[in-house]
C-alpha cells in the first residue's frame, strides 16, 4: 500500500476532504492522489499556482506578504494552503512553495522548501532542507507532505 493509498483511507475514515494548492510541486501532490482508484469521494481539486500572481488571485495570498518576504516562505504557503481550502471548501488543504533548483530563487538555496496543512484545527506549516535534483526535492516535498497529512488524520480520529 502506498503513502497515497493511506492518505485517502485516513480521509474517508475521517468524512473528510482534501484540496492542494501548489507552486514548487506543480501539481504533483493532487496527481499522486488521484491515482488511488476511489480518490474522487475524497479530493476535490487543486490549483497549480506557480506564479506569484497566481498564488495572489488564485489563492488569496496577500500581496504585501508576497512583496515584503518573497513566495519561497512559511506564511505564503500557510495562506496558500488556507486559500485552496476554501476555494474548494475542503475539510484540508495542501500547499507546496520552495525552490527546486538547480539553483538559488529569491537569494534561497535549492532545496529550500515549505509545506503547509489548513485544517479544522488552523494551519500547520513545516520548512524542509531537500538535498537533490529537481525530482528529488519534488518527490521529497510530496512525501513529506502527505505523511504529514496521515498524521494528522490519525490523530483527529
Amino acid at each position: 500500500m502506498s503513502l497515497a493509498d493511506d492518505v485517502i483511507g485516513a480521509l474517508r475514515t475521517a468524512g473528510a476532504t482534501v484540496a492542494t494548492g501548489e507552486s514548487l510541486t506543480g501539481g504533483l501532490v493532487c496527481a499522486t492522489l488521484i491515482n488511488v482508484p476511489g480518490a474522487s469521494d475524497v479530493v476535490l481539486g487543486g490549483v497549480v499556482a506557480y506564479a506569484a500572481e497566481a498564488k495572489i488571485e488564485l489563492l488569496d495570498v496577500d500581496v504585501e506578504l508576497i512583496e515584503d518576504h518573497g513566495t519561497v516562505d512559511a506564511d505564503v504557503a500557510a495562506q496558500m494552503a488556507f486559500g485552496a481550502q476554501e476555494r474548494f471548501n475542503a475539510t484540508y488543504g495542501l500547499a507546496t512553495t520552495g525552490v527546486a533548483g538547480p539553483g538559488d530563487s529569491e537569494g534561497k538555496p535549492a532545496g529550500t522548501v515549505f509545506i503547509a496543512i489548513a485544517g479544522p484545527d488552523g494551519v500547520v506549516t513545516t520548512a524542509l532542507e531537500l538535498a537533490g535534483d529537481r525530482d528529488t526535492v519534488r518527490n521529497g516535498t510530496v512525501d513529506a507532505l502527505l505523511s504529514q497529512l496521515v498524521g494528522r488524520l490519525r490523530e483527529e480520529t
